[in-house]
């Protein structure tokens, strides 16, 4: 479906669920006349102390299909997150439906297989993932269309899915008084990030558009998550349709050197580049995770 203002015909439920512990909303979108849904960013909860694993906020996702009565048809990623776990394969081993992300993983596949140090059994071609999306791909989720627009910037993998009238932008955009995402991981570029945005900008602006993130910037004492594709354009901070590219790239570099790494960083990203699976040893079948020293994760090294 090529014609955007077609898909303002259509308006999915949005049910979102915020995670305190990585400042994550994951989201159930669903059409409620066919009872067909999709989950949207799921969080696998992650205690690094510990190494332990829960499924606390899956959980209520999936409590809430269960009470609906809504049939999992997707498990959507909008990129590989670095800030939290996919519960992707929970979800799917409770309620089914199929997992699918950017067919730019095998980008971050291939550099995070390096990274990780992985051997010759972990697959780079994006084979753990049910569906690999291109940029223009369409699909549905029951009878309402849904546009899939490759928005890389964050990282190279990032996507968008219009489900109707509802924008889910993963980390291109997050609220118009908190700005963007940062675009200095590995494949990360200013550049592409203001080139997702103009993209993003020529969608209708009444378009409901959802946040993956919200970090509560000051002055404001409510988490938020839902904007429209007018107040972005219009009010972004970061990045609005006058923002230049020279501008952009310029606040992105300052604000990204006084940034952390992300606490879960190192977890997240062996999971979520396994489509939510934990890595294996081949032999004992034991869970483990790997952790580089001085790697790219080290400042001075990015």
């Amino acid at each position: 479906m090529s014609n955007y203002e077609a898909l303002l015909n259509y308006h999915p439920s949005v049910k979102g669920f915020f995670d305190p512990a990585t400042n994550t909303i994951s989201y159930v979108v669903a059409d409620d006349a066919s009872k067909r849904c999709a989950v949207i960013d799921s969080v696998l909860d992650y205690e690094p102390e510990s190494a332990t694993i829960s499924c606390k906020s899956a959980d209520q996702l999936i409590k809430h299909i269960e009470e609906n009565a809504y049939h999992v048809e997707w498990i959507l990623e909008t990129h590989v997150h670095a800030d939290h776990l996919s519960a992707a394969p929970y979800i799917q081993e409770r309620l089914g439906g199929k997992i699918a992300i950017s067919e730019k993983i095998l980008d971050v596949q291939e550099t995070f297989g390096k990274v990780f140090n992985e051997g010759t059994e972990f697959e780079r071609d994006g084979s753990q993932f049910d569906r690999l999306f291109k940029d223009g791909d369409e699909f549905s989720i029951g009878d309402i269309p849904v546009l899939v627009i490759a928005t890389p910037g964050h990282t190279p993998a990032d996507i968008t899915y219009v489900v109707g009238d509802a924008v889910f932008a993963g980390d291109t955009l997050f609220m118009p008084d908190y700005g963007t995402a940062r675009v200095d991981f590995p494949g990360g570029s200013a550049e592409d990030m203001h080139a997702s945005a103009q993209k993003l900008f020529t969608l209708p602006e009444s378009m409901r558009m959802f946040m993956c993130h919200d970090y509560l910037p000051e002055g404001r004492t409510d988490y938020l998550f839902e904007t429209t594709v007018g107040e972005q354009k219009r009010t972004n901070v970061h990045l609005n349709k006058d923002t230049t590219l020279q501008a952009f790239a310029s606040l992105r570099k300052k604000r990204d050197e006084t940034l952390g790494m992300p606490r879960l960083i190192i977890p997240s990203l062996q999971v979520n580049m396994r489509a939510g699976h934990i890595p294996k040893d081949q032999e004992t079948g034991a869970e483990f995770l790997k952790i580089p020293v001085n790697s790219v994760f080290s400042k001075s090294k990015m």
